[in-house]
């Protein structure tokens, strides 16, 4: 068997090249072995919060990554740890982020019930609604109220993060709340398909179909899976005609509209369009906002109107990146035991925020020129007048923070400036800002429209 700091090391590089640099960063930080008994391999953990997330989200590619290395690799157990140096003392839960809540449902409430497939955290409480979405919410809600009759199929679509699968397993638990005879499943389209291909083989296809013709309310996400899979189509076919004809309600996903899905019978689309298609655009920034506070809420996690602000408009659309940044920020949080600056969350958040558009040096000034309603060309002056020198330093902050520009390319293009003179103003910004609301709100709408 490796040595436990070399079998450490050599996961961690699978680790890096497996997930994100934000998420590698995030949760991998400050980890190691620090015993190795009868296959139980223990990994120490710098607190509650990444426990819970390596256990939640990465275990299984942990475990397949040391079983790769070490055949005799039983199980992971993940022990909180003070000192990552004094392996015998365990960390107390820091005082900072203390009411940082875990859980708000009794804990046997967060396994997802066999019978239905649902999952209880995806509710219609927790659900926020915006503009984008309102539409698709609006048409959920009548499908609580008269389930089977008002729009039946109900088809949403939209892009990756946008709010599908929580939507449409909150129709779910809603219906089994108000109702516990109903009978109600939630499948993926491969889950689907998996189960016809396992009744061919063993020859239980009779079994398949009385087991999927049940239900009152039949959920299917990510249909667009169905693509080009003709036999699993004729099931589906005939699996809906059974279910629309006896007045069971059914509700489909996909990530685009079912006419731009490629390969799928003509006779299905029609099945699907009869009922209500609506789409879940991408978030607007408004909403985005709300998504934040609502997420933050839920955490019992103090995130102020300028954090969120900025989030927004750094975080393009993908409400899942959205519920990634803020479980980021709150472990660092809890690992630096206080609030962090707008400053670290933003270094922390770089390998997730929108590309920048491709924008010139000129383009920035223009923008900021605008928004000061300054001439543009008075910005490459030498003048010392207080209503050019804010907005130059300014465009000299944001040209070295987000697009990480050279300080002597920044004060060439500037009018011939010094590089000494772009430090100071750029540290001069950075200070301001720790005093200044006022300027961070500036600098973040001005970020908005670059």
């Amino acid at each position: 068997m490796l040595e436990t700091k070399k079998l450490w090391e050599s996961v961690l590089v699978d680790m890096e090249l497996s997930v994100s640099k934000a998420n590698f960063s995030t949760w991998f930080k400050n980890t190691s072995i620090i015993k190795i008994e009868d296959g139980v391999v223990s990994v120490a953990v710098p607190n509650e919060f990444v426990k819970d997330w390596l256990i939640n989200k990465f275990h299984k590619l942990i475990l397949k990554s040391l079983r790769n290395l070490s055949e005799s690799t039983r199980s992971i157990e993940y022990i909180v740890i003070k000192d990552i140096n004094n392996k015998k003392e365990f960390e107390e839960k820091p005082k900072y982020l203390a009411n940082l809540s875990t859980n708000t449902l009794p804990l046997n409430d967060f396994y997802i019930n066999k019978d239905d497939n649902l999952n209880p955290k995806y509710t219609f409480e927790n659900f926020v609604v915006g503009p984008f979405n309102e539409l698709a919410f609006a048409a959920s809600q009548a499908i609580i109220k008269k389930p089977g009759i008002a729009y039946n199929p109900l088809f949403i679509f939209g892009s990756t993060g946008h709010g599908k699968t929580h939507l449409i397993q909150a129709i779910g638990n809603a219906l089994k709340h108000s109702n516990k005879d109903i009978k109600i499943f939630y499948a993926t389209s491969e889950k689907f398909s998996v189960d016809y291909v396992t009744s061919l083989q063993t020859n239980k296809v009779n079994f398949f179909k009385e087991k999927y013709r049940k239900y009152d309310v039949l959920i299917m996400d990510d249909i667009q899976f169905l693509s080009g899979k003709e036999k699993i189509q004729e099931e589906l076919f005939h699996l809906f005609n059974t279910l629309y004809d006896n007045n069971k309600q059914i509700v489909f996903s996909s990530d685009k509209h079912v006419n731009y899905i490629p390969n799928l019978e003509e006779r299905l689309k029609s099945r699907f369009g009869a009922g209500m298609i609506v789409e879940i655009p991408q978030p607007d920034q408004e909403s985005r906002i709300a998504i934040l506070k609502t997420k933050a809420q839920f955490h019992n996690f103090p995130l102020s109107h300028e954090m969120c602000d900025y989030l927004a408009s750094a975080i393009e659309g993908n409400i899942r990146e959205l519920e990634s940044i803020i479980n980021a920020i709150m472990c660092q949080s809890q690992i630096k035991n206080r609030e962090l600056s707008l400053l670290e969350v933003k270094h922390l958040i770089k390998d997730s925020a929108k590309p920048k558009k491709n924008v010139s040096i000129k383009d920035i000034i223009k923008i900021v020129a605008d928004y000061y309603k300054i001439d543009e060309e008075s910005i490459y002056e030498k003048t010392r007048r207080k209503e050019v020198v804010r907005p130059r330093q300014l465009i000299m902050y944001i040209l070295r923070e987000d697009f990480s520009v050279s300080y002597p390319t920044i004060g060439q293009k500037l009018g011939g400036r010094d590089h000494t003179t772009v430090i100071h103003s750029c540290e001069k910004i950075k200070n301001d800002i720790k005093t200044d609301p006022t300027l961070q709100q500036e600098i973040n709408k001005i970020r908005s429209m670059i």
